[in-house]
């Protein structure tokens, strides 16, 4: 019975140990002595023993003994700050990274504060960008330079000896003051404008350029004096031909004016060849019903009263007097379809003494009554285009 009373003493005290705890005081059979483990009066209490402790010494005394653990683990130690760890140094890499991810959570916080966590989810509306705005290039005054160098162009080329003061007064209209205005001229001769037409304007540096002007002119020769017995003959006429002229102006002080002599250039003898243009199919049927009601308009065309042979609502004004009725070539309306028809006229006129064959395009409408329907003539316009 003791036996087992011991073993059982043994490990409750072996179990006290491990956890710390104290030793019990004296009870059931243990009245009139002390405890073990209690300090008696007089004695220092013992200091409390620590179970790690505890496990080295042992773990100590069975290796004296020659006698190896069931299971060889090493005891924890105790490090000098008391804890029954032993601190180890982490790696570099772990301590970069905690320190990045650290960094990226203050980014986003900052980024947050700064620009508003509803701008992430709903973004601002971007205003479309102005259109930028152009400013529009001074352009050269081609209608001006045209109508100066047309002036300047008659006046130079238009010139008479009888009437030298006269050119010089119509040239210095057109030139800067105090320039020469016999540009160049003799003063001998005589040479009539009957045309001007100017053209192509083409700009070069320091707001000059150069206009390109058509001038038709006629040289007059000269009269033959009177001879004995003669008198004297009446200058004759050259024929009338077309010339080149480029003229140089240039714009200053708010106005253009011609800047020096001009040069004379050839003009082409013919245009370049047209192209192929397609054929128009015609209406024979509706060309033999209409072509009366076409004769009749342009007959009242040339007479002055067109409003009785016109469409309503037309409007068609009349030729001027002078001009003759010689009759209808040819007529021919259009293939289609449609009450509204087009076709081409071929007339002869009366002119100045002579005879004169024109084209027309002329649409007709068909008007409608209760009963019945003709074709009237809605508008007419000159040539085949």
């Amino acid at each position: 019975m003791r036996g087992r009373l011991r073993g059982v003493v043994s490990l409750g005290t072996i179990a006290r140990k491990v956890m710390g705890l104290p030793e019990p005081s004296g009870q059931s059979g243990a009245a009139g002595k002390p405890a073990a483990g209690v300090p008696q009066q007089g004695e220092a209490a013992p200091r409390p023993v620590n179970p790690w402790e505890s496990a080295g010494a042992e773990l100590r005394q069975q290796t004296a003994n020659g006698k190896a653990p069931a299971a060889a683990r090493p005891a924890p130690t105790t490090a000098a700050s008391g804890t029954p760890w032993t601190p180890q140094d982490e790696r570099s890499g772990a301590v970069f990274v905690r320190r990045l991810g650290r960094g990226l959570v203050w980014f986003v916080l900052i980024l947050a504060a700064v620009t508003g966590v509803r701008a992430w989810f709903i973004p601002p509306k971007v205003e479309a960008p102005k259109a930028p705005t152009v400013k529009a290039e001074a352009t050269y005054p081609d209608e001006e330079a045209q109508l100066v160098a047309a002036r300047f162009a008659r006046a130079y080329l238009g010139w008479d000896e009888a009437k030298k003061d006269e050119r010089a007064q119509l040239l210095a209209s057109v030139l800067p003051a105090n320039s020469d205005t016999t540009m160049g001229w003799d003063g001998n001769g005589r040479q009539d404008v009957l045309a001007v037409q100017p053209g192509a304007v083409t700009e070069s540096s320091n707001d000059q350029a150069r206009v390109r002007v058509d001038v038709l002119i006629r040289p007059v020769a000269e009269a033959e004096p009177a001879k004995k017995g003669k008198k004297a003959t009446a200058p004759a006429e050259e024929p009338a031909r077309w010339i080149g002229l480029d003229v140089p102006v240039v714009e200053t002080s708010g106005r253009v004016v011609v800047t020096g002599r001009p040069g004379l250039v050839g003009i082409p003898k013919s245009g370049p060849n047209a192209p192929e243009l397609p054929t128009t199919k015609t209406d024979p049927e509706l060309s033999t019903q209409t072509e009366s009601a076409v004769d009749k308009f342009f007959a009242a065309y040339a007479e002055g009263d067109t409003d009785a042979v016109t469409a309503p609502g037309a409007s068609v004004p009349a030729l001027p007097a002078g001009v003759e009725y010689g009759g209808l070539v040819s007529w021919s309306a259009d293939a289609g379809s449609g009450d509204s028809r087009t076709g081409t006229a071929l007339v002869s006129w009366s002119l100045g003494g002579a005879k004169v064959e024109q084209v027309y395009r002329v649409t007709i409408t068909r008007v409608s009554s209760s009963d019945a329907h003709r074709w009237q003539v809605d508008d007419v316009r000159g040539g085949s285009a």
